[in-house]
């Protein structure tokens, strides 16, 4: 199906819902659902909205006219599996039980430990129905990261990032069971694209459960590589590469896909209960020389770095939030706010007890949402442990802080002044050093997984064979054991 034709689908979508009928409840205190959608590499510079000339997005530009859109909301850590756990979690990742790219063989990462309190289970103890879609990476099914030992209710997608590299995998996952995709091979275009699966399955558990308050983690794979997809789409005959119609491809599928679930709360009468925020997982992932940076001006906001770096241009997203009748509409902000800060938000919105255990290094962002300031702060901090040199970096007021390792000389930036980074003030600001030297001890809980001058022994060996097992399963093209094949 071309990822520009869903007219079908639209009608498909009428029918379902009683020929238009809303199935909205009757109920003037229903509990607002929240969508919180986590697109895998995308960029500010990817969006029409920021200022992409090349790339179409239209339905997240509308969106983001239609509610308010962030200048500086900041990622969990500059890649994916921690920035999807700060999120989780609540925490900043000098706390969150995951801090890096960390592999387990034979598949899956890092799992989320059972005494951590995810968004989830918070959503659970609210009576909220909670879905995560896409891709976890935060433990798998057999350990105590598995999706269903965390609070969520249903996942489908992949568990695994390794997994997760081609969009024309052998298989996917619905909730714990594998099923086979047919016409792929896991190495190259197939038959079967699995983004598009994962949306048709996000479509019909959102139907089912329209008519009670919902949690739902969209965690897009699109537009990481590889860079494929089934079709170019209106990319088909620019005088590109492939590899570049593809990247707009895909991010064009993610704003039709978005725009489809857009118009699925409408026609269930269910769009005003719903808070969506809309974010990329690292700022942006090129390098501003290479194919796709290139092409596409990904850096264009000026801003120093790209994804696994500390500074601005790895940290800053591209993000909105949207909620008809209550975020503020046509509203741009640049004052801060930080993934971590999303768990105290839905327990506002919420109202919920904690359960607990609950802990959060964040602030409930929801007057914020709904026009007022945001919330007040000692700083933020940020870690990402990457081989034997974990980096560091923390914003307090308009001055950041970087620490490229921890034998590394802290640098000062002004950022009122200089969001570009480019003028490093630590040798005139000593006081400055040293405030972001508290900082740095301060926010950093000890954690065995994650020294912070160097990578463990364990770490390294689970990578090791974690990834020897990812190759060796692509030359075999592996199937799990238990896999559902179709039926005919």
């Amino acid at each position: 199906m071309s990822i520009f034709s869903f007219s079908f689908r639209f009608a498909l979508l009428w029918a379902v819902v009683l020929g238009g009928v809303s199935v909205k409840a009757e109920s003037g205190d229903r509990k607002p659902n929240f969508i919180f959608i986590l697109s895998d590499d995308i960029a500010q510079g990817d969006l029409g909205c920021y200022g992409q000339k090349l790339i179409q997005t239209p339905r997240l530009d509308a969106m983001a006219a239609q509610g308010t859109r962030y200048l500086q909301a900041y990622c969990g850590t500059s890649v994916c599996a921690p920035s999807r756990s700060s999120f989780f979690t609540g925490l900043h990742t000098g706390h969150c039980p995951v801090r890096g790219n960390y592999e387990v063989p034979p598949e899956g990462q890092l799992p989320l430990p059972n005494a951590t309190v995810t968004i989830a289970e918070v959503a659970k103890s609210a009576g909220y129905a909670t879905a995560t879609f896409g891709k976890w990476g935060m433990g798998f099914f057999d350990t105590e990261g598995s999706p269903f030992t965390q609070g969520v209710d249903h996942f489908y997608g992949y568990n695994c990032q390794r997994h997760a590299h081609s969009y024309f995998p052998t298989y996917l996952y619905d909730d714990a069971q594998p099923f086979v995709l047919p016409g792929n091979d896991g190495q190259t275009v197939g038959e079967t694209y699995a983004q598009a699966l994962i949306q048709d399955d996000l479509i019909r558990w959102v139907r089912a459960n329209a008519e009670n308050p919902f949690l739902l983690f969209y965690a897009i794979t699109l537009p990481h590589g590889r860079h494929e997809i089934d079709d170019y789409g209106i990319y088909e005959d620019m005088p590109w590469t492939d590899k570049q119609k593809a990247y707009a491809a895909q991010v064009t599928r993610i704003d039709a896909d978005i725009g489809e679930l857009v118009d699925t709360l409408k026609l269930l009468g269910i769009a005003e209960d719903t808070l969506i925020v809309f974010s990329g997982d690292n700022g942006s992932s090129f390098d501003p020389k290479s194919e796709i940076g290139r092409r596409f001006d990904q850096a264009s906001n000026g801003l120093r770095g790209y994804k696994r770096g500390m500074y601005e241009g790895a940290m800053r997203q591209a993000a909105f939030a949207w909620w008809p009748g209550t975020v503020t509409a046509g509203r741009v902000d640049d004052q801060p706010w930080a993934f971590w800060d999303l768990m105290p938000t839905f327990v506002e919105m919420s109202g919920v007890v904690p359960p607990k255990g609950y802990e959060t290094d964040g602030y409930s962002l929801l007057s914020y949402l709904k026009g007022g300031d945001a919330p007040k702060r000692d700083y933020f901090y940020w870690e990402l442990h990457l081989g034997d040199n974990p980096v560091q970096a923390a914003r307090f007021g308009d001055w950041k802080a970087v620490r490229n390792g921890v034998h590394k000389a802290i640098e000062i930036y002004d950022l009122s002044q200089d969001p570009g980074e480019t003028k490093n003030l630590a040798s005139s600001r000593s006081d400055l050093v040293q405030k972001a030297e508290a900082i740095f001890k301060e926010a950093h809980r000890p954690d065995p997984n994650w020294p912070l001058d160097h990578r463990t022994e364990m770490h390294k060996q689970s990578a090791a064979k974690a990834w020897e097992i990812k190759r060796n399963r692509d030359k075999t093209r592996w199937i799990p054991e238990n896999a559902i094949h179709p039926t005919n």
